[in-house]
């Protein structure tokens, strides 16, 4: 029997173009801060280079995230029930912290001496969401977006959760919950925490319920993603500005930069609507991706977790080449500790280097990725090939 608020069919809701191909685009763009994290220039800054090439890549977490809970639903369509789709979420959530952990921290820093450095990136993060989804999908669809609406506006009261708990602030409980939200205090010792859970669940949950909408007709959905991410837009430029004319102290940056420098550490509600908006509003215009680069980034955004995977691994690559040819040294050892790398003034590169490493990284990634979704779609039995 079909569990109450999952469609009995899947046959209506073919694969959406619009999601492969902003999915798609983010990935690449997400290829842009990784070689500038080997290229040792900073994470952004005043100088208006650094800052737009910084800036670009915020768009990536957001729509990747929130795109991850929207697959989710659709995945469900196929599932026909609750418990299956619970089920893939947590054997897929699992799998990821235990490739953050291992493969994709060797990937980042070839630094077989885990004791030295372990993170708690973006596919740890991503990992966990999906668990907690795992729990989350077996409630009403639109429950699961209003919990994640919530989660994302009140995000911040999770910041006072330690307090409430112990009165000791460096509690076991207070490093516990820095894995959850930001609250100030120091983390445990054997990890760096990047990305925490929330908001990130929130974003999750609700593009779990965003894929309520390609269930509907075109022309409806198109009109609803015009509409919502106007609207995202527009409220984030009103706040925005609010904030940079009556708070902002910060004279180095024009208004323009100020307006588009919003917290990521945790994602605050404005970088979300900065981010995700556009996005949103991009969705309602891809739905028929036509021309050789449209397809292109389709494709990549087809497979996702093989191209992050792989690009790592050629980004670092090229990195270590172009400091061989440039110095004749790798300096490898500068990069045991990526995404944080520690690259010396002399070993840093100019940022017309970087988006030449970036353009050739990308297309030698599209080619490997070409062939592995043709190899995935000509082998349909082998079921492990859906976690890749």
């Amino acid at each position: 029997m079909k569990e109450p608020g999952l469609p009995t069919s899947a046959s209506s809701v073919k694969r959406m173009e619009a999601i492969d191909f902003v999915r798609g685009l983010v990935m690449v763009l997400m290829a842009i801060d990784h070689v500038r994290v080997y290229s040792g220039l900073p994470a952004g800054g005043p100088e208006p280079g650094i800052f737009f090439t910084r800036w670009i890549t915020h768009f990536c977490a957001p729509v990747f995230v929130f795109l991850s809970g929207t697959s989710a639903y659709l995945y469900g369509l196929k599932c026909k029930n609750r418990s299956g789709l619970s089920r893939y979420l947590f054997t897929r959530g699992i799998l990821l912290v235990v490739l953050e952990l291992t493969l994709i921290r060797f990937l980042w820093t070839f630094n077989l001496h885990f004791s030295d450095f372990m993170l708690a990136g973006v596919i740890w993060m991503i990992g966990w969401c999906m668990v907690l989804m795992a729990i989350l999908v077996r409630l009403n669809t639109i429950v699961v977006a209003a919990v994640g609406l919530f989660i994302i506006v009140f995000q911040d009261l999770f910041a006072t959760v330690p307090g409430f708990i112990s009165k000791s602030p460096q509690s076991s409980f207070g490093q516990f919950w820095e894995f959850i939200y930001s609250s100030g205090l120091e983390g445990p010792a054997w990890i760096t925490i990047l990305y925490v859970l929330v908001p990130w669940i929130g974003v999750m949950a609700l593009g779990y319920g965003f894929g309520m909408f390609f269930r509907m007709e075109e022309r409806q959905r198109r009109k609803i993603f015009i509409i919502t991410g106007s609207v995202s837009i527009l409220v984030f430029l009103l706040i925005g500005s609010f904030q940079v004319l009556t708070y902002s102290q910060d004279t180095e940056m024009p208004f323009i930069m100020q307006l588009l420098n919003q917290r990521k550490y945790p994602a605050s509600q404005l970088y979300l609507l900065m981010t995700l908006g556009p996005a949103i509003l991009l969705m309602a215009f891809t739905e028929h991706i036509h021309g050789k680069p449209g397809n292109a980034v389709a494709l990549i955004g087809r497979v996702p977790f093989f191209y992050y995977l792989l690009h790592i691994l050629v980004i670092h690559l090229s990195a270590l080449l172009v400091q061989l040819i440039r110095f004749g040294q790798t300096y490898a050892e500068g990069y045991a500790t990526a995404p944080y790398s520690h690259v010396p003034d002399e070993f840093r590169w100019n940022l017309g280097l970087l988006y030449l490493v970036f353009a050739i990284d990308v297309v030698c990634l599209y080619f490997i990725c070409k062939w592995y979704a043709s190899y995935k779609a000509n082998h349909p039995e082998k079921t492990w090939l859906r976690y890749l």
